[in-house]
C-alpha cells in the first residue's frame, strides 16, 4: 500500500514539491549562512519524494550539531521570519484541497506533516517507520 501510495504522490505532486525543497536547498547552499538551512531542506526533500512509510522526528542531542539547543533554535526563528511560514502555509492549502475528498486524506495528511517541518526544519530528521 505504502508503494501504491508512493507513486501516486510522486505523480500528482511529490515529484514538483521535492524538486521545489532540492532547488530552495541549492539556493541556500550557494551563500555560507544558508548552509544548515540548505542540508535540513535536503532532507526535506527526501521526504518530499516519497512521504509513505517515514516520518519526521527530532534528530538526537549531540554537542558538537550546531542544529540543536539554542543555536538551533534561534535558526529556526530566522527560518520562520524569512521562508518557513509561506512555505507552511502552500502546505496547509495544498492539503486542505486535498482533504476535501476521502482519497485525498491520506496526502492532505502528508500535506500536513511537510507543514509542520516547514515552519521549523532545523534539527529533524526523516526515519522509517
Amino acid at each position: 500500500m505504502r508503494l501504491l501510495l508512493n507513486i501516486l504522490w510522486f505523480i500528482f505532486g511529490g515529484f514538483a514539491t521535492g524538486l521545489a525543497w532540492l532547488f530552495g536547498g541549492l539556493v541556500l547552499a550557494v551563500t555560507i549562512v544558508g548552509l544548515p538551512y540548505a542540508k535540513a531542506a535536503w532532507r526535506v526533500a527526501g521526504f518530499a519524494f516519497w512521504p509513505f512509510g517515514k516520518e519526521i522526528v527530532d534528530r538526537p542531542a549531540d554537542p558538537a550539531d550546531l542544529g540543536q539547543g539554542s543555536v538551533g533554535c534561534l535558526l529556526n526563528v530566522i527560518w520562520f521570519i524569512f521562508g518557513g511560514w509561506y512555505l507552511a502555509l502552500a502546505h496547509v492549502v495544498i492539503g486542505l484541497c486535498e482533504a476535501v475528498t476521502i482519497i485525498g486524506l491520506p496526502f492532505a495528511m502528508k500535506d500536513f506533516q511537510l507543514a509542520g517541518v516547514a515552519l521549523a526544519p532545523v534539527g529533524k530528521m526523516v526515519v522509517d517507520k
